[in-house]
């Protein structure tokens, strides 16, 4: 466990402050941290916990786990294994009890926390409005520092290099500028897939990725069905036609619901990322035909963190800015 403790919650009294440790994706609370945390006694705390079980709310195989833990025990310093228990958990019990504090943790989680998760991501609109007439006036520098490769020989090649860079960019601001003006539309994609994708195979492929990259017993275990509704939805049709008929189309919308549906304990976005790279491959457009990649390695992390934190309503407009990023101008 990650064994940086960050103050994520302290009671409107001021009197209780809690240190939350962060691992794989969520943190994570002790029963007596949470005995503090809701000033209610361990046999309720436990009690709920249970029943948090026992009702099938959660998994206990997905939500608990031990970490050795040093503590005072009289005059000796002794090592235990002791349970923790994740987020999930934390706010399960938290909206069950029947308390001011749990009142007030309720309130918190509704409030401080979102602004925690989503806010610290979320872009600062009224900036980019600020900022909107330079990248105006860049997006069409960078139009005439391109033209000006077109009938100019330059010498330098330094210089050469500096504006063919510059010039590579216009793609990027054409999609920002038609994203602004709602105007983004799904083109130049690559036509109906080669190879399908099932979930058999996913998992297949996600227990490989596990033996190599996954970090924890969690990594890519199934909290419900979720994740072989993902890989079925890609391939959804609507009167005998594919309802995303392309293979980036299907692409960006695996990448889409794997990461949204959130149906693993542990490695979701990376599991999405890797799904999203396997299909591309499988379907010969990972790379373009110089042999480069048709998406950065830290595009593809700066898009999945923004599926993760983006609105249900933002579906469309997030998978055909992916689309545009893989599509065959790349």
């Amino acid at each position: 466990m990650n064994k940086s403790n960050i103050r994520i919650y302290q009671s409107v009294d001021g009197n209780t402050e809690i240190n939350v440790q962060l691992d794989n994706e969520t943190v994570w609370l002790s029963l007596n941290q949470m005995v503090d945390l809701f000033e209610r006694n361990k046999s309720v705390i436990s009690r709920h916990i249970n029943n948090i079980f026992i009702e099938k709310e959660l998994s206990r195989k997905a939500t608990v786990a031990k970490y050795a833990t040093v503590q005072k025990e009289g005059n000796r310093t002794v090592q235990r294994d002791i349970e923790f228990f994740n987020l999930d958990v934390i706010i399960s019990v938290g909206y069950r009890i029947k308390s001011q504090r749990g009142t007030q943790f309720r309130i918190w989680a509704n409030q401080i926390l979102k602004d925690y998760l989503i806010k610290g991501f979320s872009l600062n609109e009224k900036r980019l409005s600020q900022q909107n007439e330079q990248l105006k006036e860049l997006q069409e520098s960078v139009k005439i520092l391109g033209n000006v490769l077109n009938f100019r020989h330059l010498t330098n090649d330094e210089s050469i290099g500096l504006l063919k860079i510059i010039s590579d960019y216009a793609y990027a601001l054409d999609i920002l500028d038609q994203y602004d003006y709602q105007k983004l539309e799904i083109k130049n994609t690559s036509g109906k897939e080669t190879y399908q994708l099932t979930y058999e195979e996913a998992i297949t492929q996600i227990r490989i990725v596990k033996k190599a990259h996954g970090n924890s017993d969690l990594f890519g275990h199934e909290k419900d069905d979720s994740f072989k509704s993902s890989i079925s939805t890609v391939y959804q049709t609507f009167g005998s036609q594919d309802l995303y008929p392309s293979i980036e189309e299907k692409a960006a919308n695996l990448l889409y619901f794997i990461t949204k549906n959130h149906s693993f304990s542990d490695g979701n976005k990376r599991i999405a990322a890797f799904l999203f790279l396997y299909f591309m491959e499988r379907n010969a457009i990972l790379f373009d035909n110089n042999g480069n990649k048709r998406i950065a390695d830290n595009t593809l992390v700066a898009l999945t963190l923004m599926i993760a934190v983006s609105k249900p309503e933002e579906k469309d407009i997030m998978t055909k800015v992916i689309v545009n990023l893989i599509n065959r101008n790349n």
